[in-house]
C-alpha cells in the first residue's frame, strides 16, 4: 500500500500555503486534521524550499518546527522533519521525528549523513542540483530520467559509506527541483527505473507549477492563475500514477483528495484492503 505523507509547513513563505500555519498551535491543529483525513506520516518543515526562497538560520527553523514535531510525535503520529540542516535534523529526531527529509540529498550540509547515521532515523534523499535561488540554472540534462537515477544511486552509496544502510533510505526524484516543465514529466515517466534501484521511493508533485502548466495549456491560461483545487486534483492523479509505478509514499497538501483517489484506484484493481485506521471521513 502506498502511504500518504501530509505536508505541514510552519513557514511564512512556502509557495502554496505559506503563512496559513505559521504558528505552532495552528500547525499542530492542521497536522491532526491531516492525520484524521488519512495521512500516515506528517512532514514538518520550518524553511521554505520554493523557487527563489532564501535560507533561514537553523535556530529560527528549529523555533518554528520543533514544537510542532514534538506535539505531533507525542500524539503518536509518525513525523518527518523537512530540513537541509544536520543540527535541525538531530534536534527533530530528539523531539520525536522518525524520518529526516532532506531535499538536498545530503549535499547542502556535509554533516547530514553522519548526523542521521548516528541518530538512527530514516532519511529521504532527494535529487538536487542546487538551492532554490538558482536551481533552474542547473536544469540541463541529456536524459533527465537516467541522470536522476544515476545521481541518486551515487547518493545512496555516499549514505552507506557514512553508516546509513539502504534499508533506512527513501529516494525522492525531486520533482520541481532543478527541473523545468517537461523535465518533470520525463522524470515521472522514468519512475519505475528509480523504484528498481531498491530503496523506498517518495514522490511529491503537490500543487507544483508543472501541473499548473499542463492544466493551463489547453485553456491558454496563465499557470499562476490555475486554482488550488485544480492543482489538488492533478496532484491526486499523479499520486495514483506514482503508486501504480511502485512509489512507497506520496507527499501532498490535500490529504483527503489523494487518499480518496488511492482508495478508488485500489478498488479498481480489486484490492479493498485499504488500511488507514485514522481515516474518519
Amino acid at each position: 500500500m502506498t502511504l500518504v505523507m501530509g505536508i505541514v509547513n510552519v513557514t511564512p513563505d512556502s509557495f502554496s500555503d505559506g503563512g496559513r500555519y505559521a504558528d505552532a498551535e495552528a500547525a499542530v491543529a492542521h497536522g491532526l486534521a491531516l492525520r484524521a483525513q488519512g495521512a500516515h506520516i506528517l512532514d514538518v518543515g520550518g524553511e521554505s524550499t520554493r523557487p527563489g526562497a532564501e535560507r533561514v538560520d537553523p535556530r529560527l527553523e528549529q523555533d518554528r518546527a520543533l514544537p510542532v514535531v514534538r506535539a505531533l510525535a507525542d500524539a503518536g503520529i509518525a513525523v518527518s522533519i523537512d530540513t537541509m540542516n544536520a543540527v535541525t535534523a538531530v534536534a527533530a529526531v530528539e523531539a520525536g521525528a522518525r524520518i529526516v527529509n532532506d531535499v538536498s540529498g545530503g549535499l547542502a550540509d556535509p554533516e547530514m549523513f553522519a548526523a542521521v547515521a548516528s541518530s538512527g532515523a530514516d532519511i529521504v534523499i532527494s535529487h538536487w542540483r542546487g538551492h532554490s535561488a538558482d536551481m533552474y540554472a542547473r536544469a540541463q540534462y541529456a536524459d533527465v530520467a537516467t541522470e536522476v537515477v544515476t545521481e541518486l544511486a551515487s547518493r545512496v552509496d555516499e549514505a552507506a559509506a557514512a553508516g546509513i544502510a539502504p534499508s533506512r533510505v527513501i529516494l525522492d526524484p525531486g520533482v520541481g527541483f532543478g527541473k523545468k516543465g517537461a523535465q518533470n514529466w520525463a522524470t515521472l515517466q522514468g519512475l519505475g527505473r528509480l523504484v528498481a534501484v531498491g530503496p523506498r521511493v517518495l514522490v511529491g508533485t503537490s500543487r507544483k507549477r508543472f501541473l499548473a502548466e499542463a492544466l493551463a495549456e489547453p485553456r491558454e491560461e496563465d499557470p499562476a492563475e490555475v486554482s488550488e483545487d485544480r492543482r489538488d486534483l492533478a496532484t491526486a492523479v499523479t499520486s495514483v500514477l506514482a503508486a501504480q509505478a511502485g512509489a512507497w509514499a506520496v507527499r501532498v497538501h490535500d490529504v483527503a483528495a489523494t487518499s480518496d483517489a488511492l482508495v478508488v484506484a485500489r478498488s479498481w484493481e480489486g484490492d479493498s484492503r485499504w488500511a488507514s485506521p485514522t481515516r474518519s471521513r
